[in-house]
Parts: C-alpha cells; structure tokens; sequence
C-alpha cells in the first residue's frame, strides 16, 4: 500500500526549505484543469521518459497527486509501485488527491507551466515593464518609425506565426545579441512572445541590462496582434547575426552589471565536480542554456540542454525538485547569468553560473559529447518488447492478421497516423484496449518506439495476445517510405493527454485567446490567495 500523506503535510512541506518534488501524474489536459500551484505534471503514461532528468535523486523527497482516487488504486498509487522499482526511496500520495487539496480550502490552478507564468504577471506588476498595444507597434511601424521586434519564443513556436518582420530572438539570447541588432540607440525594441510572459519577461532582460534603447513588451504578443485583427506571417526564419566581438563585449559587460544587481553567483570547474560528487545526497541539476543547435554541436557530459527563455518561462518542464541546486551554463556566461538573476527572482535559493564552463572543452578529461541529450530511461531494458519490421507490419495489415494501436501524443496522431491505428494513452491501456475487436496479434507503435516498448507488457497483461512493437516506431514507418493518415478515427482513448494552445485549435480561436489572456492577467491574485510562492522584488539599480 502506497504512503500517503495530508494536504496540509504537504502544505508544511513547501515551506520547510527541504527538498520536494511534486509530481502530478495524471494526463496533461487533466492537469491543466486544476493542479497544486508547484506540481510538475508528469503523466503516468510518460513517467520513464522524464523522471531521471526531472527528479535526478533516488532519494529525494516525492509527493504523488492526481485526481483524487486511494493512493493504492489509482495513477499515484500506480507511479510509486512504478517509482520504487526503479530505486526511488522517498516516495508518497497526497490522500485525495487534488479534491483533498481543495477541500482543504487550499488554491488549485488551471493551466501550464503556472509558476512561471505567474512569475510573468508579478515582473510587470512589481517593475512596471512598459508595454505597447498592437495598435500602437502597427502605427509606428507605418510611419517609418525605427522600431526592431524582437520574437523572444524558440525557433519552432517563431516558425508557426509572427508579427511581420520580427527577428527570432529566443529569451535568453536577448541581451547577448540585442546590440547587433539595434545599434542605434533611437530604435525601439518592442519584444513579443505568443501571449504575455516572455514578452514581459524579455523585455524586462534589456532593462534590466540597461541598453541605451526605449524597450516595450508588446501587450498580449501574438495574441493580441491577431486579435486587433492584423496579419501574421508563417513559416518565417529571421535570426540574430552571429556576435562581433565588439558586440560581445558590450553584451558581457552588460550580463556583469546584472549580476551584481541581482547577486549571482559563480561556480569553477573544481566546485562543480565536488557538487557532482554530492549529487547521491543533495539533487543537482547542470542545464546548458544555449542554443538547441549549440548545445548539440558539443556540449559537456552530464548537462541536459535547457535553452535560458525556456527555462524561465517553464522552469516545471525542466526542473521538479524545489529547493535543489542548480547550475547554469554557456560559453560566455552572458545567457547563464540572464537566466540565473530570473531564477533567483523567481525564489530559486541555490542558482549558479559555472564560471568558464568550455575552458579547455576538447582536452581528455573534457570530451564534449554531441547530438541531443539522451535521457536514462529506467525500466526500457527490462521491458522485453518483440520487434516487428515496418514491411512485415504492412503485410500483416494488409492480410487482417494484426491491430496497431498508436501511443503518440494525441496532436502528432490527428496529424499523422498508420492507416486503421487506434489512438490510445499508455496509463488506460487495460480499460481502453477492451475497447477494439479481439486481435489475433497487436502491434504497438509511438513515434520512435521507446514507448510502445515501455507498454508491451501492459498491452500483453491487458489483452492476453501476442503483442509486437513497430522497429524504430512510426518514424521508421515514414522512413519506409509509407504513407500516414490524418485524422482523429479510431480514438480507443479520450484525447485528455495535451492542453491545447489556444492558437493549436480548431474552431472558437479568438476566444480561447481573450480567455487564456485573462487567465494569465488574473494570475497575480490566485497567488495572493495561495500563499505558496516566494518571488523576490529587487531594488532599482
């Protein structure tokens, strides 16, 4: 029987300054209807996935929520079984779950990445971040007014819509690159994100850097643009120039002034391999906040890639132990120090800048690794999936010998999917497979396999056939040169695991946008009531 432990436990544990992962196994749209303000949702359907770079170690302390079931019986009753065979010693539910944690009269909020959100709204109530209306930005852009929008979002997010003529400039890199690209100090630079935060947040950076430029967030971002009823570009691919060295310099100096505004503080190689050392008894967590392209060109063994914006406009997404240790790192320091003076606002205790990171990068004892990081994932050996080749499955298919059942995000399946799959979520399998005719033989797909091995022995236990897992999953499918199809058909699931962006859907756009708007403005209060968050107000310089 899974330990449980009260609401107002937990309560007492998220001030008594120890170490607290909080994970909310439950799906992400379910999540995003109400959760505890500092909980990291990690679905049950991904737990292996994520859980050793979110809670790094095996004995910090964990609490369990979900939905309100006994903690013997339902997901977090589920994901501490789950979490205790793979050496996690420190694990319990919160009794009742979220229902509990209301009933308690205690705040639930509703949405993603809350804390940093909500981190957002108190940077502009707390310094007054200047702002802009799209009307505005559109009139002086009209008038040949010199004005440079910045797009503080990841390459990715830029790509799918963004204000005419904005440069992809992704959080952290704002004040590393903001010289190169408004020299003059007459130019405006307005920065914008989809809707509030990293606008705010972005703009805020340059203030805080103190560039010589008139700075605004543009208010409500993309949002409020389309809502004012401008147009949008797609597909766009303006990027910042790479550094001079005199701009470097003027960014490097700027990042100084920073820090010793906000008192960051600086780490060497040799502290950093003692923490390293430490790391069985207090958590420690090495994020390289460069560029995704940076960071796969070579980066040092044991860091996970936590591009600077993205770590403080979702800091859950990244890091689940409260209270834990955190290391920064980049090339030049400049993006590590940006991001480590928003951590320490945010009421991070211990954030670090690894003071020449890459010095000597290359020499024996500091191999860079390249490529994308690579997660542990526990339990993947031990899962004992049998592979069925794509041509293989496409005869199978073919003859009526064999069912599919696809284990991809809901999104990337109504984008994509083996024709006649069934949509299914991993932590439903015994519930929803009864929902198919009985197959002679299953075969579990996920966009690269690695789920769909974690789930053969779920699918085999739930339907008692014989269950195979497509090689290399439904990429390899593609790489076959096999045709997917679009659609949600054949949904064996409710599609409860993604929240949708409100820019993600299909029909009532617009307000879905005015909604998430003012969700996000009425976030500084829901705090107020809560109590939990400890954010820090700095002085003017």
């Amino acid at each position: 029987m899974t330990r449980t432990v009260t609401a107002q436990a937990v309560k007492a544990m998220l001030h008594d300054g120890q170490e607290l992962a909080l994970l909310d196994v439950r799906e992400q749209a379910v999540f995003g209807r109400g959760h505890l303000l500092f909980a990291c949702n990690l679905p049950l359907s991904q737990l292996e996935l994520q859980i050793a770079d979110l809670v790094p170690r095996a004995a910090t302390r964990i609490v369990l929520c979900d939905g309100g079931c006994d903690g013997g019986e339902g997901l977090a009753g589920r994901a501490a079984v789950r979490l205790a065979g793979f050496g996690y010693t420190d694990v319990a539910a919160l009794a009742g779950g979220v229902q509990a944690w209301a009933a308690a009269g205690y705040v639930l909020f509703g949405g993603l990445n809350v804390p940093s959100k909500a981190f957002g709204e108190f940077v502009e109530h707390e310094y007054h971040t200047p702002n802009l209306s799209a009307e505005e930005l559109k009139g002086r852009i009209g008038r040949g007014e010199p004005v440079v929008v910045l797009d503080s979002r990841p390459l990715d997010e830029y790509r799918v819509m963004n204000i005419p003529g904005a440069i992809d400039v992704p959080g952290a890199e704002l004040a590393y690159r903001v010289a190169a690209l408004a020299p003059s100090p007459e130019t405006l630079v307005v920065v914008n994100c989809a809707g509030r935060t990293r606008s705010i947040i972005g703009a805020q950076s340059l203030i805080n850097a103190g560039i010589p430029n008139p700075v605004r967030a543009l208010r409500n971002g993309t949002m409020g643009w389309h809502l004012a009823g401008y147009p949008l570009e797609h597909g766009s691919a303006r990027r910042a120039p790479e550094l001079s060295p005199e701009a470097l310099a003027i960014a490097m100096a700027r990042a100084a002034q920073v820090a010793r505004r906000f008192g960051v503080r600086f780490a060497d190689g040799a502290q950093v391999g003692r923490w390293r050392q430490e790391s069985a008894a207090r958590s420690l967590y090495l994020l390289d906040v460069r560029s995704p392209e940076e960071y796969e060109a070579g980066h040092l063994p044991g860091t996970v890639h936590a591009a600077g914006g993205q770590l403080v406009q979702a800091t859950d997404r990244t890091v689940a132990t409260r209270n834990a240790r955190l290391v920064l790192l980049d090339d030049t320091g400049v993006r590590a120090i940006m991001t480590a003076s928003w951590l320490i606002q945010m009421g991070w205790q211990e954030v670090y800048v690894w003071r020449g990171a890459f010095e000597g990068a290359g020499a024996a004892d500091t191999v860079l690794e390249r490529g994308p990081h690579r997660p542990r994932i526990p339990g993947l050996e031990g899962a004992g999936a049998v592979e069925i080749e794509p041509a293989a499955l496409a005869k199978a298919i073919e003859n009526g010998q064999a069912a599919v059942v696809d284990l991809a995000g809901s999104p990337a399946y109504h984008k994509g999917h083996i024709g006649g799959a069934w949509f299914a979520i991993r932590a439903r399998l015994e519930a929803d497979l009864a929902k198919l005719p009985r197959p002679n033989l299953l075969v579990l797909t996920s966009p690269d396999g690695v789920l769909a091995k974690l789930a053969a022995p779920e699918a085999r236990a739930a339907l008692g056939v014989p269950v195979r897992v497509l090689r290399g999953g439904t990429a390899a499918w593609q790489a076959a040169g096999r045709l997917l199809t679009a659609g949600a058909e054949r949904m064996a699931s409710a599609p409860e695991d993604a929240f949708l962006r409100a820019y993600d859907r299909d029909t009532g756009v617009e307000q879905a946008m005015e909604e998430y708007l003012s969700w996000e403005t009425g976030l500084v209060e829901q705090l107020k009531a809560d109590g939990d968050a400890r954010f820090k107000r700095f002085p003017p310089q």
